[in-house]
């Protein structure tokens, strides 16, 4: 890379990172504003773990996003895997675009959308917005990033692992569970990773589909910030931030673990 495009990329990783510093840097500050730094404070975190309702809106979060991320990831791989295998071009075409549309629409007109089916779902069964309803629409958003993170893996894999397996008596089911999870492992893995991101980052989806008595983080949030600037939005910003950089280190950790085990048994088989 030349010397100007490492200017570019410098100055772009500074615009993107230097607010976030920012941000962070005016958590620990005892005036209670971004304006001047007083001096360092644990206060605004203490607040934070000390407000129950905020604590358990940010355990609702962590707990949708888990969720939303394993079932979606489950739903996903095994799309993925019927994708490849199946013979209708144009089938498989028709399913690949449905999959994509869902990643480029707008999020507004996707939580309209849902807004709309579960009220009037609502009205038949008599449920309301909720848990369940967050829950569904974020596994349902999260499902076509797994298939795009999965599929690419299943078309680099060598095929001849799985006639070999087949060839030495190997059932579908052992070939599923004992060639091709395996091997699809780093993709399984990024393709929770993105799910877990999306569903905690996700705002606009999570606003049309939460009740009275339901929250999430990012909606909370929104609202704290629109009574004015609090201190303990920074602290959460914070915290978010720093879990989601051990999340990204613990993927790549978990990554490079899975792919030395398959070259450790690789060397062992030959």
């Amino acid at each position: 890379m030349k010397w100007y495009g490492k200017i570019y990329i410098g100055l772009l990783l500074i615009v993107l990172y230097v607010p976030i510093f920012f941000l962070m840097f005016y958590s620990f500050n005892s005036a209670g504003n971004m304006i001047h730094f007083e001096h360092f404070t644990w206060e605004h975190y203490q607040t934070l773990f000390q407000d129950d309702r905020l604590m358990s809106i940010i355990f609702n979060t962590i707990a949708v996003a888990l969720l939303a991320a394993a079932i979606s990831t489950i739903i996903g791989t095994f799309g993925a895997i019927a994708l490849f295998y199946l013979r209708n071009k144009k089938f498989k075409v028709t399913l690949l675009t449905l999959n994509n549309v869902l990643m480029v629409s707008s999020d507004v007109v996707i939580g309209a959308s849902f807004l709309i089916m579960f009220t009037a779902l609502g009205h038949l069964t008599g449920l309301g917005l909720g848990f369940g309803t967050v829950l569904a629409s974020h596994i349902a958003f999260c499902i076509p990033i797994v298939v795009i993170v999965v599929l690419p893996q299943l078309y680099e894999m060598n095929n001849n692992i799985l006639n070999a397996a087949r060839d030495l008596g190997a059932t579908e089911s052992q070939i599923l569970g004992r060639v091709l999870i395996p091997n699809l492992m780093p993709a399984i893995i990024g393709g929770f990773f993105m799910a877990l991101t999306y569903s905690l980052d996700d705002f606009t989806v999570s606003f049309f589909v939460t009740g009275n008595g339901f929250s999430v983080l990012s909606v909370e949030v929104y609202a704290m910030a629109r009574k004015g600037i609090s201190m303990e939005i920074n602290a959460i910003s914070t915290i978010l931030f720093a879990a989601i950089v051990l999340g990204v280190i613990g993927y790549y950790a978990i990554q490079r673990a899975v792919k030395r085990r398959q070259a450790f048994k690789r060397g062992v088989q030959q």
